[in-house]
């Protein structure tokens, strides 16, 4: 690990100040990605603004029924609230597919949100890599690429998205609040990742210095009938191969609402608008599923070692909906 300075400030702006201050620097809050990759050199920042103390820890209801999340809440204390658990278990089901118990005691909101791929060729500095070195090459697209991207993404990158609880709060339409140097604002999560296109190094939209503060979730009472399906090679500590965060309100037979959301697919927790779209107003039945299902994943574009995930994607989708709705396929 190359050497680094660290320093605290006493609230949010005096750390965006710091920060702004050094274009190489980077925020800690518990350091559960960021460590690992200063370890391989991955990542090299020259100053570290420690956060963790400067964000809520607090889960919060809102007036209007929703619920704010402090940004520096650990991933345990999100998925065990009485409040996620009962208004949204897609949620804590989502934040208890990932990492360990460890790592979740440990782990922060905002931390999660900003996670970076565990593509092994990025986390590799020997290997050519347009997220790490723009303009070097993309190294999975010719090698070894069983769980890479299918949706979404460039002849420049082909990783994918590693959060877990990325995926159902961009289901649940989630702001994120920030705070940087052009002050504060409010994005919606399913805007807040970025596909990779020609800047594959670019994750998000924030601006360097830009801390997140805090996530809102609006409410959506149908959600507390919600799942949050993960497919992946063993049933723990593992990353998605396809996952499915869904809920869905059905009356009468109907499809009245309902939010999907695919991780293991694509550089961005993956709206599968699509579907929803294909749905709404539509009868519950396994048919009109599969319909949906299979125009989502229409677009994909599998390379050489994961077509596998396109009939994995669509299943999910198929069966999450199906558990939900109590409907026998």
């Amino acid at each position: 690990m190359r050497p680094f300075r660290y320093a605290r400030a006493e609230n949010v702006a005096g750390a965006v100040a710091l920060l702004a201050r050094s274009p190489e620097g980077a925020f800690l809050g518990a350091g559960t990605n960021l460590v690992d990759l200063m370890k391989l050199e991955v990542l090299t920042p020259d100053l570290l603004v420690d956060v963790r103390q400067l964000t809520s820890d607090a889960v919060e209801e809102l007036p209007d029924g929703g619920v704010r999340i402090g940004a520096a809440v650990p991933n345990s204390d999100l998925a065990a609230h009485p409040l996620i658990r009962r208004r949204y278990p897609l949620l804590s089901e989502a934040i208890l597919a990932g990492a360990s118990g460890q790592l979740r005691n440990m782990a922060t909101t905002g931390g999660n949100l900003l996670q970076r791929t565990r593509c092994p060729y990025w986390q590799n500095i020997t290997t050519p890599c347009n997220k790490r070195e723009p303009g070097s090459g993309c190294s999975a697209i010719d090698g070894f690429n069983r769980d890479m991207a299918i949706l979404g993404s460039s002849p420049q990158c082909v990783a994918t998205h590693p959060s877990d609880m990325a995926v159902a709060l961009t289901a649940l339409d989630a702001i994120v609040r920030t705070e940087g140097p052009s002050g504060e604002r409010t994005i919606p999560l399913a805007q807040l990742h970025r596909l990779p296109g020609n800047e594959p190094q670019r994750d998000t939209i924030l601006q360097h210095g830009e801390l997140i503060t805090a996530v809102d979730v609006p409410p959506l009472p149908y959600a507390v009938r919600s799942r949050y399906r993960k497919v992946r090679d063993r049933a723990s500590y593992a990353f998605a191969l396809v996952s499915v965060a869904a809920a869905i309100d059905v009356q009468d037979g109907v499809v009245r609402d309902l939010r999907i959301a695919l991780g293991g697919v694509a550089h961005k927790p993956w709206r599968a608008t699509i579907a929803e779209q294909a749905l709404r107003g539509q009868p519950a039945d396994p048919d009109q599923f599969w319909a949906a299902a299979s125009a989502e994943v229409a677009e994909a574009r599998p390379l050489t070692h994961n077509a596998f995930k396109v009939p994995l994607a669509r299943n999910t989708i198929v069966e999450t909906l199906l558990n939900l709705t109590g409907i026998s396929g």
